[in-house]
């Protein structure tokens, strides 16, 4: 085979230490040499200079957790690097060592066969960690809130049959009023109701006759204090988010122009893909790195499963958010085509080939710097 890259480097990497393998050609024949670091800074100072004397030009490592990102980072910037899918350059069964491995990565680096897994840069890795945090504490926000109705729901008190959102404005007022003495009089729900419950105000009240003892008091106490928290939270997170946008300001206002697609999933668009669409050269790779193509299995003739790949799950499962959002506009194309898919195949492959079509769009839509145009025929 050809050799694409004469001086390169596999790197084994874990918790505590790296294992490196350097490889190169003197004399017409191929030279190794293997070491072992420290993943502490001094490590991976003693490293970076172990590459330089060896003229080591291209380094390759796994994608093994959270390990690779410290050493990734440190070392980015001296020599081109591929961070490589683990999945895809599995070593020989029974000869598994981390010294085979790394000369194994380097032997495969050596000769163009490991395959760059994306890496977006510094900044987009910063929205990505925030975007990503975002959504945690969201998951959470709401099931500390589904908490609280079920406590509601044991103690009898029936709000939630009443209202259609029980944390709105009129919700809340009563809240703070129940939590706060363990009851609410019919005098003073005028103060809390506002708009058309005000209409509701004595089936509000027939719904807070239950009885609530000390003991679910203190525990919706604690649990009122943990949603204000994450609430804070969350509203400070969209501030920073905000301003790591600034930058991409022309990207969020072109995806904003897309059906079923808001602030807040155009910023997960371009934390998770980045703005640079020529590191996924086609639509449809882009499609399978997010895990929105169909698999390919077939043996013996027999094609067997066809289940989607997996891929990015953040950013498939914001994708299908915005494609559920569009489908539940009557009138939009998006909408058409969803409705015409689930009537032959189901809801849930619907929403998968709609969020692929999406992706399509967004992907030329970055790529040409143009807004949404309607489709005329889909």
């Amino acid at each position: 085979m050809d050799v694409i890259y004469p001086r390169c480097a596999g790197l084994d990497v874990h918790a505590e230490t790296i294992v490196a393998c350097a490889l190169w050609e003197e004399d017409g024949h191929i030279q190794k040499d293997i070491q072992t670091f420290s993943t502490f800074s001094k490590g991976l100072g003693d490293l970076l200079e172990w590459l330089e004397e060896h003229g080591v030009t291209h380094v390759a490592m796994e994608s093994t957790g959270v390990y690779w990102k410290p050493v990734f980072a440190f070392l980015e910037g001296y020599v081109d690097l591929t961070l490589a899918n683990p999945q895809r350059i599995k070593n020989v069964p029974g000869r598994k060592t981390d010294v085979s491995d790394a000369e194994w990565i380097a032997k495969l680096l050596r000769h163009g066969l490991v395959e760059k897994s994306f890496v977006p840069p510094a900044d987009i890795r910063e929205l990505r960690d925030f975007t990503r945090l975002r959504k945690k504490w969201v998951g959470q926000l709401t099931s500390e809130k589904n908490r609280i109705q079920k406590v509601l729901e044991s103690s009898n008190v029936k709000l939630s049959s009443v209202l259609s959102d029980l944390f709105g404005v009129s919700g809340r007022n009563i809240l703070a009023r129940l939590l706060e003495k363990g009851y609410v009089d019919k005098d003073e729900l005028d103060e809390c109701l506002r708009g058309r419950l005000k209409t509701k105000k004595q089936a509000v009240y027939d719904s807070l006759l239950g009885t609530l003892t000390e003991h679910e008091l203190r525990l919706l106490r604690l649990l009122w204090k943990h949603v204000e928290e994450l609430e804070r939270l969350i509203e400070e997170v969209d501030q920073h988010i905000d301003r790591l946008l600034e930058p991409y300001r022309e990207e969020v206002n072109l995806l904003m122009t897309m059906p079923g697609v808001k602030k807040q999933t155009a910023a997960v668009i371009i934390a998770e893909m980045g703005t640079d669409m020529s590191v996924f050269e086609t639509p449809e790779r882009a499609a399978s790195w997010t895990g929105l193509s169909p698999g390919n299995h077939e043996s013996a003739g027999k094609r067997k499963s066809t289940r989607t790949t997996k891929g990015n799950p953040h950013l498939r499962s914001a994708l299908c958010e915005a494609a559920w959002s569009a489908a539940r506009s009557k009138t939009h194309p998006l909408s058409r085509k969803f409705w015409s898919l689930a009537a032959r195949c189901g809801k849930k492959k619907a929403l998968i080939a709609i969020a692929r079509r999406m992706l399509v769009i967004i992907f030329c839509m970055i790529s040409r710097k143009e807004p949404f145009r309607q489709p005329q025929l889909i």
